[in-house]
């Protein structure tokens, strides 16, 4: 499965299923994350089906994978982090950009974060995360704003991103939006595996991790994966 040229986010992917939270229910398990045993997903046993069945419940062709039903490798390494170094959120009004499953989101509200806010613009992301924070026993605000499109307002101390960096396009906006949490004086963390489009020139490398993952999503059943910050 190549990620590489999907799109980020597809924000209707929800509004055409009557019941998102009973088709997520249907289609993925409560496991632990492998990495970040601490914390539980409802997640997909295998990527290709699950996205064969979301096309067709919507009628719709050529959507992105459910970046919502797996722990991808950078939101792993980011949440382990988050966890071993719970003083980069605790007390801190934290923002997980593209949230996904919600995985760095759990992890931040488990470090002690006094708010985290869960930005996602896929709604179908938004409903799985919605069930993973209840499955974990957090509190997440859950936002379906785009972060890209405009400076948001929402304060943050600390700005969480996994697994961003693999569409230029996407990639530079998002990495022009880390740059000026950054310039305002908010902790910026990205987890990456070494994404095309990673500016590993700018950025200083906090952590690396062997990330367990599966080979239909990555090429390696263990991704060397890291966590940085801006220089």
């Amino acid at each position: 499965m190549d990620i590489s040229s999907a799109p980020l986010h597809h924000p209707s992917m929800s509004t055409a299923i009557a019941d998102p939270l009973a088709f997520i229910r249907d289609n993925t398990r409560l496991r632990p994350v492998p990495l970040v045993p601490e914390i539980s997903l409802h997640v997909a046993d295998e990527a290709l089906p699950l996205w064969s069945k979301t096309e067709e419940e919507l009628g719709e062709a050529g959507l992105p994978p459910p970046f919502w039903a797996f722990a991808w490798a950078g939101g792993q390494a980011l949440a382990r982090y988050v966890l071993d170094h719970p003083d980069c959120v605790a007390g801190r009004d934290v923002i997980d950009f593209a949230s996904g499953s919600g995985l760095v989101a759990i992890a931040a509200m488990k470090a002690g974060a006094r708010r985290v806010t869960a930005f996602d613009i896929d709604g179908f992301a938004r409903e799985a995360i919605a069930v993973n924070a209840a499955a974990n026993g957090v509190a997440l605000a859950i936002c379906g704003d785009d972060l890209l499109a405009a400076e948001h307002a929402a304060p943050a101390q600390t700005v969480l991103a996994g697994d961003i960096f693999y569409q230029q396009d996407i990639a530079e906006l998002a990495f022009a939006m880390l740059q000026r949490r950054s310039a305002g004086g908010a902790q910026v963390l990205i987890g990456d595996p070494g994404r095309t489009y990673l500016p590993k020139d700018r950025l200083s490398q906090l952590a690396s991790y062997g990330v367990p993952v599966t080979r239909e999503l990555e090429d390696a059943e263990i991704k060397a994966t890291g966590v940085w910050t801006l220089t």
